[in-house]
């Protein structure tokens, strides 16, 4: 059995807004463990950002436990054992291209390389052109992707990825994704997608639904 990366125990988040108490995500289990490919399908406020945000270690429950193999507390998780993409590209406005995906590789210091190390995912995702261009030069489809590349650079066990491809057109978006999926051939890692697109969902092996704060896992999560 492949090792559990993440576990949730009837983790749940609530919110207060205006006096009242909001319900994000209602009580859900669930486990990730090395090499899943899980698609999190959900309309727009269903909650697939706030499960995603917990699972990182960026939020915590209201309730519930969350646990991370190794690793103990949140505190350790990125760069190296988690990558994040979010909604929003959030490169830094100063910098390159190249030196927005350099970040993590020079945080963690373990990278001889880090430069040829950027310049590879970036090619891989075919931005190699565009390496010396800060983000106010890069449209939004492509400030989405060099965030993905600053995500997958150090190889993290998990790696989650909000809407990755929400500014992208439906065949550069399938090219995204294969890229990602090719980026983890080989190796003992988990990729949780959150997304609308069922073009997006379709390669994952795995589908995960939410829909006004319930998670549902796929039948196939729930016999295991």
């Amino acid at each position: 059995m492949p090792d559990i990366l993440v576990e949730g125990e009837n983790v749940a988040r609530h919110f207060r807004q205006g006096g009242a108490d909001i319900c994000a995500l209602q009580p859900a289990s669930f486990v990730i463990r090395a090499g899943d490919r899980i698609a999190l399908v959900g309309r727009s406020g269903s909650g697939k950002s706030t499960l995603l945000h917990l699972i990182a270690g960026l939020d915590e429950p209201t309730s519930g436990r969350l646990t991370w193999q190794a690793r103990g507390r949140h505190e350790a998780l990125r760069p190296t054992y988690i990558g994040m993409v979010f909604q929003a590209p959030s490169l830094i406005p100063t910098l390159s291209a190249v030196e927005n995906v350099e970040i993590p590789l020079r945080i963690a210091e373990s990278i001889p390389s880090p430069r040829a190390r950027a310049m590879e995912v970036l090619d891989l995702l075919g931005l190699v052109g565009i390496a010396d261009k800060v983000p106010d030069e890069l449209s939004g489809g492509q400030a989405q992707r060099v965030a993905l590349a600053r995500a997958i650079a150090l190889k993290p066990r998990l790696i989650l990825a909000d809407e990755p491809t929400g500014q992208l057109d439906q065949f550069i978006a399938r090219q995204t994704v294969d890229a990602l999926l090719q980026s983890l051939e080989g190796r003992d890692a988990a990729l949780v997608v959150a997304t609308h697109d069922p073009s997006v969902a379709e390669p994952l092996q795995t589908t995960w639904f939410m829909d006004h704060g319930q998670l549902q896992l796929s039948d196939a999560m729930l016999g295991t």
